[in-house]
């Protein structure tokens, strides 16, 4: 397909998608002109006493706030409000549930995230970043470039759903995040993999067109952390098709033919439940180690030869449970054919109405600085986005339906005048104490991300025996075993090590010929 007007100087696309952050939460209170954003007046009440936004948020959170489905239920229609399966979701909305939920929940309860918090932190839902003290990184850029005020995560629900949005405008049906009997699902045989309905997701819909893409994350803190969620994708293996984001200011100064390429962060202490240590941005840690992240990803690009045809979007998967005063509006579901099943949505959700605004900011020299788009978008603008550029077909009806960002490119010449550098992170005000790594012997969740991470470390796992039955096998039995976290966490070791000498294999350049003896 030719590609006219500014559209067809944008020739790589890269997506960073952080964690658990809801738009006010982030922008509310960062004094950027023309948002449409909560104000000092909002508030929640929860036992007869109100919580007001306010700012500044805490650097971290003592525990995690809730954003399973329920959750979001309640945080958007009200104190005990509860969804009736396969029925369209609640309404009114009215954004009135998030301390209640807060107070009374949190989404998964391990050594280092022990229950609720107390009554003095229930505001601290309600409160927002000062951005430009609080978070300079990404505050440079959304008023440097363009800040997305309607971009709502795709479904209101969990991290695992959302992120699955993001690569297949669906999530196959899913809802929940995951546990060891769910996961089963998808992982038939062991190292399947997660397949969408729609036969494809967008990395099979970019090498179908002539496309090719990349895949990035963050290693460079807790070694299972940095394992990304996109390798959940059937073909798609951990470290051998995914790349340490490190190298990413040298990739993209030489030869770059990918289309497209997505990063992901280091996800911190996903097995003690803390994420203390990521860059994911996760509620439970620092800020910091993606404000660093940001501020990596943009200067690779900025500096590179790519930077005048390349368009980079900054968003979130979800809001973590965190205040938003705007609600959410009707979505068309996928219409892929995924299962109503309540094994994987026990909400029995129709799919119909969006989640919580997350922030998005997006990044382009063909853009003006200081644009404030007020356009609903969701995860599926990001393949919407990209079959606008590259003549991709839609693979649900959600994308088909999707905004796409092209409309920000607004410029037909390049800026000139984009930082080659970025304001550094701030320093945490208040950090957080050290967080001891659980007892070996803590029982492992039966839910949540770190089943969701375990699953991923065994999909490697297989991929390396080349299908071989016994060592399949073999494998199954020792997922099976796994009870604690010690064991979950010396398993990831050893698959960590094995698919690490694979890719050095993959990598290391063909031994010389060996010389004939005279």
């Amino acid at each position: 397909m030719s590609k006219t007007g500014p559209y067809a100087l944008v020739d790589n696309v890269f997506v960073l998608m952080l964690e658990n952050h809801s738009f006010d939460n982030i922008f509310a209170l960062s004094g950027i002109p023309g948002i449409t954003a909560a104000t000092a007046s909002d508030s929640n009440s929860y036992n007869g006493t109100p919580y007001f936004v306010g700012s500044p948020a805490p650097p971290s959170m003592p525990t995690d706030p809730g954003h399973e489905f329920a959750d979001v239920v309640e945080q958007l229609c009200g104190q005990g409000a509860t969804h009736t399966p396969w029925q369209a979701y609640n309404t009114p909305i009215n954004n009135s549930g998030f301390v209640a939920n807060y107070a009374t929940t949190t989404t998964e309860i391990t050594s280092n995230n022990p229950g609720l918090p107390t009554s003095g932190e229930y505001g601290d839902v309600m409160l927002c970043f000062d951005t430009p003290t609080q978070l300079p990184v990404i505050y440079q850029l959304a008023t440097t470039f363009a800040l997305c005020d309607q971009w709502h995560s795709s479904i209101p629900g969990p991290t695992w759903p959302n992120r699955f949005f993001v690569h297949g405008a669906s999530s196959a049906g899913w809802a929940d995040s995951p546990s060891s009997a769910q996961i089963g699902l998808w992982e038939a045989p062991l190292g399947g993999g997660f397949v969408y309905p729609s036969g494809s997701s967008i990395y099979g819909k970019l090498t179908a067109n002539g496309q090719q893409w990349r895949l990035y994350a963050d290693e460079s803190g807790p070694v299972l952390g940095g394992v990304p969620q996109v390798s959940a994708l059937k073909g798609i293996v951990w470290k051998l098709d995914t790349n340490d984001v490190s190298s990413l200011a040298s990739d993209l100064q030489g030869p770059y033919p990918y289309a497209y390429t997505f990063i992901e962060p280091n996800y911190g202490d996903v097995l003690g439940g803390s994420y203390v240590g990521g860059s994911s941005q996760h509620p439970m840690d620092s800020v910091t180690g993606g404000e660093a992240l940001i501020k990596t990803t943009y200067e690779a690009i900025r500096n590179s030869p790519l930077w005048d045809r390349s368009l980079l979007i900054i968003t979130y998967d979800e809001h973590g449970g965190f205040y938003d005063s705007v609600a959410p509006v009707a979505a068309t579901p996928p219409n892929d054919g995924s299962p109503q099943d309540l094994s994987i949505n026990s909400g029995g959700f129709l799919f119909d109405v969006y989640g919580v605004r997350v922030p998005a900011v997006i990044v382009s020299p063909l853009i003006p600085a200081g644009v404030v788009d007020h356009t609903l978008y969701d995860h599926a603008s990001v393949s919407a986005t990209l079959q606008g550029l590259f003549g991709l077909t839609p693979m649900t009806q959600r994308d088909t339906g999707a905004n796409n960002v092209l409309s920000l490119l607004s410029l037909s010449t390049p800026r000139t005048d984009c930082p080659t550098v970025l304001n550094n992170p701030a320093t945490a005000a208040v950090a957080r104490a050290a967080v001891a790594a659980p007892p070996p012997d803590t029982p492992f969740p039966e839910s949540g991300n770190a089943q969701g991470f375990l699953q991923i470390l065994a999909k490697t796992d297989a991929a390396l025996t080349r299908g071989d039955p016994a060592e399949t096998a073999a494998i199954q039995a020792r997922l099976a075993a796994i009870k604690t976290v010690g064991e979950a966490q010396a398993y990831g070791d050893e698959v960590a090590a094995k698919v690490s000498l694979a890719r050095a294999a993959r990598k290391a350049p063909p031994a010389p010929p060996s010389r004939p003896s005279r």
